[in-house]
């Protein structure tokens, strides 16, 4: 008999990837007791009671079958009627929305239908952890264009010009940002629309924070001129409606794409979960009031967080938008990844390093204060101490 590994089955690009770096913090914090954690990118608020009696009577009236393969035409519409809304997008809830499961998914369908072997893609870093490896997975190239904290983690035109290609197909969005909180201007966004209808590739704009800024309205850059058929907008429920375990995402992008986005999704997927959708359609419909009353109180968890961190030494930016803060660790000779680690073990406070997301992102850390206040003094004052022993 011939020895056999399974090893050698395994694909090489799934065995490249690197495992998530907020996922080692998690797996920590499950071997400690009583730790005080601001890691979590979601909501602490629970479900609002009119979105969740939604999901419970959709239940109650036997509505558990499958959807069609792009979502509730009723949730498609809602989907459409908010867009236009709140940010005055116009999209076809027939052609040109499908429901995902979570934005993640959304992600990963923009990619594996726009991107052929060896297409380059734009990742500005610091970003959420997805991008890289769900282009890899789709034969992508990933291109990381570093963003700096002296301009506010914001991407410009000189930066961007500096890698684009002719192999570049396509340039993510992640705005508001995740770690760094930042947000673009549409001074900001016209500057890269120009760059982009210049190069011919497309964009991904990750706008599922689009309710979370503080200072300024969200814009998408969809609507600039010469954009919408060139974008796909992600968007989702978690954050805005406090409704991350329900995983609900969605694509808005033009027909021609959304058609290649549905075979993807209808054959890995089939569809988002039903219950999940009747819930939704009432968020969608009558949740504005939610996203107020939430929004409000990350605005006092932003400036108490980000206060109490300034007096603890740190520098740390003013974040626009999403619910994470971004601050520059001291300079101590260790590791983004060796601080968060001694912190959490000599003072039981857990954040995530900032080499998490991108090599840009050495030598800062993420906190998340989708927390209560008392929860968050805790955390920082766990940190004051740790920085005055160093």
């Amino acid at each position: 008999m011939v020895n056999f590994d399974p090893a050698s089955l395994l694909n090489k690009t799934v065995t490249d990837i690197r495992p998530s770096g907020i996922r080692k913090f998690f797996d920590l914090l499950g071997t400690m007791k009583n730790v005080t954690a601001l890691t979590v990118g979601q909501p602490d608020f629970e479900t609002p009671w009119h979105i969740r009696d939604a999901g419970i009577r959709s239940l109650e009236e036997g509505r558990t079958y499958y959807t069609s393969n792009n979502g509730l035409i009723e949730f498609r519409r809602e989907i459409s009627a908010y867009q236009e809304r709140r940010f005055g997008l116009s999209y076809d809830p027939e052609k040109e929305i499908i429901v995902t499961v979570g934005g993640s998914e959304a992600i990963d369908l923009a990619f594996r239908a726009l991107l052929n072997p060896g297409d380059e893609v734009v990742i500005p870093e610091p970003c959420f952890v997805c991008y890289e490896p769900l282009v890899r997975l789709a034969g992508g190239v990933p291109v990381p264009l570093g963003l700096k904290a002296g301009n506010g983690f914001r991407l410009n035109e000189s930066d961007l010009r500096a890698v684009m290609t002719s192999k570049t197909k396509i340039l993510v969005l992640p705005f508001p940002n995740n770690p760094t909180g930042a947000c673009l201007s549409e001074e900001d966004l016209t500057s890269v629309a120009r760059v982009v209808r210049e190069s011919g590739a497309a964009v991904v704009s990750d706008e599922i924070y689009a309710e979370l800024t503080y200072e300024r309205k969200h814009v998408s850059i969809a609507s600039f001129p010469g954009m919408r058929e060139r974008t796909v907008v992600i968007g989702g429920f978690s954050k805005s409606y406090a409704t991350t375990g329900w995983r609900l995402g969605y694509t808005l992008a033009p027909a021609i794409l959304t058609k290649e986005m549905a075979k993807i999704h209808q054959y890995a997927i089939m569809c988002a979960p039903t219950t999940s959708q009747y819930a939704a359609v009432e968020a969608a419909r009558n949740g504005d009031a939610d996203i107020e009353r939430m929004k409000e109180e990350y605005f006092v968890r932003r400036n108490l967080i980000v206060s109490r961190l300034r007096e603890a030494g740190l520098e740390c930016l003013m974040p626009e938008g999403a619910f994470y803060v971004f601050p520059k660790l001291p300079d101590s000779g260790m590791s983004s990844d060796r601080f968060c680690e001694r912190l959490l073990y000599e003072r039981q406070v857990a954040i995530v390093p900032g080499s998490a997301f991108g090599s840009s992102g050495e030598g800062f850390a993420r906190l998340s204060y989708a927390y209560g206040v008392r929860h968050i003094e805790k955390a920082v004052d766990g940190i004051k101490a740790f920085l005055e022993a160093l």
